[in-house]
Parts: structure tokens; C-alpha cells; sequence
């Protein structure tokens, strides 16, 4: 096991009727700005419950936060901020409205010539100071309500980045179960894929003797693999939406990546899928992993094995037969979830591809856990996925 730094200061409010306990976690006298997405918390009675708790409180409004947060959208949020001198904020949605917060949260005292660079120049620009901030999660899948890391899009630039920051860390965010009964399927179908595969990107790696680590990522992907389709099947069961919500937390909160080297490439080439054609992120991840599990399958062949005897229980065949059959269950789970795996089945050419491929090759980006996932290799990657 490596060498870790671990801290998380999240507190974490659990379970059914939750809500109204924010009001305790906001300081007397705040300017609040709510964020929140396409408005879809005013239908399903969670606007109402937050309102109800900031009662006493003065209370900004910003909707219209897109999925794959925009920078632009975002910057208005940020000249209301500051015009209206908010100093905390409640973010109200899934990821996209969490990670679009912490970007708002630290660019409203940023005082650099342009907020973009919190994102372009990740690590290398001083952020001194974030406005705090609570999240009311409604949509659970990329844990960015117990983490400090947000991706945002630019229109402009047709760039999707990310950045993280200490500052950045929810101060509370309130998990009810019961609020995400009235979803979409597609939406608990991305959040389980979702939340997979960002324990995929801290597991699929190579050996360091970090059991903990391992076991907390087996169990929660066994976990994923067999709540995912009853939380389809059966969508008003507690029990069951209660353990994808915890899930998706988990997955993604920092206890999975400490001392073990992680991966994220699926991530950075499913971001450029994203950006260019508009597809929803867990479908990206879900063309990219089979394909690049496939091509990377010598390097990560030892994890790959443990990931095949227990995730998936695969005990019989030839070691290359075992990765083989791993992977096919995974992609076929995806399938399972209700979601294409193949680039193809959106329409997505081979032609198309190569403003993808051009911009690998301009970035000079080496990928992966190792560094050897080069500009050729996500060019075979993404064409194994058509």
C-alpha cells in the first residue's frame, strides 16, 4: 500500500425527511443562493421542502444548470453572487448542479483575470477563498456530494475539465432516498453505471497489497451489480434506492483512491465523447470501458483476474479466458442497465472521431494508472467501441 493522505469533511444528513434539517447547518443571517437544474425539484415537492427550511433566511434563486454544467451558465450565476453578496449557497440536484456549485462557490472571490483558469490551469492558479455550501442531492451517481472535485464544459472551447480543491468540499449535503423515486430510469440506470465505474478507475489498476482498499471496492461494485436492476424493476422501494444512493456516495469519496494508484482514463477519453456529441456521461463511460478493459488487458491482467473471481464470481476456464468473460459480464451489465455500448448505436462515425483523435495528439496526453495509454492507443480504444 502507498503512501495517503485522507481527509473528508463532509457531514453527511441520511435518510427519509432529512431536509428540513438544513436550516441547523446554514449560519444565522445568511444571503443564500439556491442552484438547481431544470426545475424538475418544483415538481417533486423537494423545492418546497427546502424553501420550507429556509424560512427566515434571504433566498437568491439560480435555475437552469445544465447536465455537463456550463461554464457560461455558470458565470451568471456568478455575477448574481456577487452583485447580490451571497455567502453561502445550497445546491439543489445531481452532479451536474453539485459540481457547477463548487465552481461558482470558488469563483465568486476569485481574483485572477479570468475564472476559467480554476479549470485550465488546475492546480496552478491560487484559490484562496470558496463561498461554503450545502448540496440537497435529488439524482445520486457521481458522489459529488462527499468529494472535492467538479468537471465543468465550455461551449466556446468545446472543452469539458476538471478541477479540485480542499475549499470545495461540501459542508453537509443531505442524502433522502425517497426524493429520487420520481426519476427517470435512465437517470438511476447512469447513476449505477455511473457510480461503477468511478470504482473502476480506483480499483482496475495493478496489485500494491491494499486489501481494505480492494475489499470496499468489491463489495460495493457486487452491491451496484444487484441493487441496479431492482432499482428498475422496483422503483419505490427504500431499501433498495437507499443503497444506490449510498453507493454512488461511496464510490467517489476518497476512501477507495487512498494509497493505490487509480486510473480515470475512461473518464478523460469519455469527456471528449461527451463535448462533441452530447452524450450523457455514464453513457460514455459504458463505450469506453469494455473497449479500453480490452486493449489495456496486459497491464492490468492481475486485477483484472481478482476483479473476475470477486466481482463476478468466474472460477472456471484459462486465465485469459477468465479476463475475457470479465469483461463481457461487465459490458453486458451495462447492456443490462438499458444502455447501448457501442458508438455505432448513436450514430457516431469512425470520421467523426477525428477531432477526438486530433486533440489527443495536440495535448500529447499519456493516460492511465501507468502513463501508457498514449494519443495511438485512445485512437484504438474508441475505435474498438464503434
Amino acid at each position: 500500500m502507498k503512501n495517503f493522505d485522507f481527509y473528508n469533511p463532509v457531514t453527511i444528513l441520511f435518510g427519509e425527511g432529512r431536509i428540513g434539517e438544513i436550516k441547523n447547518k446554514v449560519p444565522n443571517g445568511s444571503i443564500v443562493m439556491l442552484t438547481y437544474g431544470g426545475g424538475s425539484i418544483k415538481r417533486n415537492g423537494v423545492y418546497s421542502q427546502v424553501m420550507a427550511a429556509l424560512d427566515g433566511f434571504k433566498v437568491i434563486e439560480f435555475g437552469g444548470i445544465e447536465p455537463n454544467p456550463r461554464y457560461e451558465t455558470l458565470m451568471k450565476a456568478v455575477e448574481v453572487a456577487r452583485s447580490e453578496r451571497v455567502d453561502f449557497i445550497i445546491a439543489v440536484g445531481g452532479g451536474s448542479v453539485i459540481d457547477g456549485t463548487k465552481f461558482i462557490s470558488a469563483a465568486i472571490p476569485f481574483k485572477g483575470n479570468d475564472p476559467w483558469d480554476i479549470l485550465a490551469m488546475a492546480g496552478k492558479v491560487e484559490i484562496n477563498h470558496a463561498v461554503p455550501f450545502g448540496t440537497v442531492l435529488t439524482l445520486p451517481a457521481t458522489g459529488s456530494e462527499m468529494n472535492m472535485f467538479a468537471v465543468i464544459s465550455r461551449n466556446s472551447t468545446t472543452e469539458k475539465l476538471s478541477f479540485g480543491h480542499p475549499l470545495v468540499f461540501p459542508k453537509f449535503s443531505v442524502l433522502d432516498p425517497t426524493v429520487t423515486y420520481s426519476l427517470p430510469v435512465n437517470q438511476i440506470a447512469n447513476g449505477v453505471v455511473d457510480a461503477f465505474v468511478h470504482v473502476i478507475e480506483q480499483y482496475l489498476t495493478y496489485p500494491v497489497n491494499a486489501n481494505i482498499q480492494d475489499r470496499w471496492a468489491e463489495g460495493l461494485m457486487q452491491t451496484l451489480i444487484e441493487v441496479g436492476p431492482q432499482a428498475l424493476a422496483n422503483p419505490m422501494n427504500y431499501d433498495v434506492r437507499a443503497n444506490v444512493m449510498w453507493s454512488c456516495t461511496m464510490a467517489v469519496n476518497g476512501l477507495l483512491s487512498t494509497g493505490v494508484p487509480t486510473d480515470w482514463a475512461t473518464h478523460t477519453i469519455g469527456h471528449e465523447l461527451t463535448v462533441f456529441f452530447g452524450l450523457d456521461h455514464a453513457v460514455t463511460l459504458s463505450i469506453v470501458l469494455p473497449s479500453l478493459m480490452r486493449e489495456m488487458k496486459g497491464e492490468k491482467r492481475l486485477k483484472v483476474l481478482q476483479f473476475a473471481q470477486r466481482v463476478w464470481n468466474i472460477e472456471v476456464g484459462t486465465e485469459d479466458r477468465k479476463v475475457d468473460e470479465a469483461i463481457e459480464k461487465t459490458e453486458s451489465f451495462f447492456q443490462a442497465m438499458g444502455i447501448k455500448t457501442r458508438l455505432s448505436a448513436y450514430g457516431i462515425t469512425e470520421e467523426q472521431l477525428k477531432p477526438i483523435f486530433d486533440r489527443f495528439e495536440e495535448r500529447g496526453w499519456k493516460l492511465g494508472e501507468m502513463k501508457t495509454i498514449t494519443p495511438d492507443r485512445v485512437k484504438s480504444i474508441l475505435l474498438a467501441a464503434l
